[in-house]
This record gives C-alpha cells, structure tokens and sequence, in this order.
C-alpha cells in the first residue's frame, strides 16, 4: 500500500493534489467529480467543506470509498413546512 506523504488543495487548478511515498503525484478534479456524483447545492456543498477543510477525506473518499452513497447519507434535502 502506498502512503500519502501530502494532500492540498490547489485553488489556482481546483484540484487536491496527493504525493505518494513512491513520488508519485495524483490530481483529483474537484469540478469533474462535483459534475459526475454531487446531485444538489447540499451535495455539492458538502463535498466543497471537504475539500476546504480536510483534503485528505476528501481524496480517500474519491479514491476509496463510495461518494455517491457517503452523500446521500449526510445530506438531506428536506422542503420547508408551509
């Protein structure tokens, strides 16, 4: 298993960058996954405060896990009561 040596996000590409042990350098597109998983401003949303604020969930998330079902689980869209 390769281990992450660094994760940010790059504003100027809109991309997290990883650098692996090996000196390999992943990019993930944050737009292109937001198009392709986010359904909602509350999914997207939710995918933007990962990426802000703990890169590397973020990219585990995207590299190893499920994001569609991580999203429909923390995020709810429930209409306003009138």
């Amino acid at each position: 298993m390769r281990k992450i040596l660094s994760c940010e996000f790059n504003l100027d590409t809109a991309c997290v960058e990883l650098r692996l042990d090996d000196g390999t350098m992943l990019s993930i597109d944050c737009t292109v996954v937001e198009n392709e998983v986010a359904n909602s401003m509350y999914q997207r949303s939710e995918l933007d405060w990962l990426i802000y604020n703990d890169p590397l969930a973020y990219a585990e998330l995207i590299l190893n896990g499920d994001p569609e079902t991580y999203l429909k689980t923390v995020t709810e869209y429930e209409p306003l009561a009138s």
